[in-house]
């Protein structure tokens, strides 16, 4: 049997420079790929994600959006932030005629993304010059978790912790519970691996922990932000970051709709920032927005 050819693109997620942010894989066309053989390659990517481009004629697209499956090195995501932003900004600079609107057809939903271009001399490569922003699904809030347990597992004081803001697992697609810190030097100080907490994780349903620490100057509010999963530190994750948008605005430390800048990843060398937003309706958060920018950085070709 002959081989078959696959392209795919790498893109920087959450960033305008190359060589930071997030990186990402994205197979361009994966249809002739089976499951096994998905799962296979993003373990050969070695990328936090690496998504696959599923093509279906015009009519399809146009009603149901642009199929993506999204894959880790270990397993299939039904939501992932960097990667769909990512995508999105790819299949974007793809298109000869720029949409202002994309939408993702993801195992989770339906994901649009929007799109600002910082020129109208748009390319056909992701350039760093236009930003997506992505609306995520309505959050879930989880029952909060106790201070003094939780600092037990990080494995820091409990006062670290402020008492006035709950601990709390928040889903916008994936469930990450947000950890807050006082102090941004504690944060950065860290010292944390997924290993010492997993088992609390899975028991509490808490999935992973997200650490934030919010700080208003001179009225901008900015975080600092870090997460740690089964492959290490997380340059950006895109999908925590809605989860912290929610959280921050049900808690009043965001304004509604109040644009946040979110950085992470500065102390895993891969600095990101991730725009970030969300709308308090009533008795609940909604329209959730996570933006930012991509940057391509090689093209390749895998025979199979």
């Amino acid at each position: 049997m002959p081989a078959r050819t696959y392209e795919f693109v790498q893109v920087d997620v959450f960033t305008q420079t190359p060589l930071a942010g997030n990186p990402l894989a994205i197979f361009t066309d994966g249809r002739a790929l089976d499951d096994v053989q998905m799962q296979a390659l993003a373990r050969e990517m070695n990328l936090s994600e690496t998504t696959f481009i599923l093509p279906r004629d015009a009519a399809t697209e146009a009603r149901e959006g642009k199929k993506v499956r999204i894959f880790t090195v270990e397993e299939e995501l039904p939501f992932a932030g960097h990667p769909t932003l990512g995508t999105a900004l790819y299949l974007y600079a793809s298109e000869s005629k720029k949409p202002a609107q994309l939408t993702l057809d993801l195992k989770a939903g339906k994901i649009p993304v929007r799109f600002t271009a910082n020129s109208e001399n748009a390319g056909n490569r992701v350039d760093g010059q236009v930003f997506g922003e992505m609306r995520q699904r309505d959050p879930e809030f989880g029952t909060p978790l106790s201070r003094e347990e939780v600092a037990r597992v990080i494995g820091i004081a409990v006062d670290e912790i402020p008492s006035e803001w709950p601990i709390q697992p928040v889903s916008t697609g994936l469930t990450f519970t947000i950890v807050p810190f006082r102090n941004q030097q504690t944060l950065s100080n860290l010292k944390f691996t997924y290993a010492q907490a997993a088992e609390f994780l899975k028991n509490s349903g808490a999935h992973f922990f997200y650490f934030l620490c919010p700080e208003r100057c001179e009225g901008r509010l900015e975080v600092r932000a870090r997460m740690f999963f089964y492959g290490g530190e997380d340059p950006a994750t895109g999908s925590a970051a809605g989860c912290a948008a929610s959280w921050l605005v049900k808690h009043g430390i965001a304004n509604n709709d109040e644009q946040t800048l979110i950085r992470q990843g500065a102390e895993c060398r891969r600095p990101s920032e991730m725009y970030v937003r969300a709308t308090w309706e009533g008795e609940r958060v909604t329209d959730v927005r996570v933006g930012g920018y991509a940057v391509e950085i090689l093209r390749g070709t895998v025979q199979l």
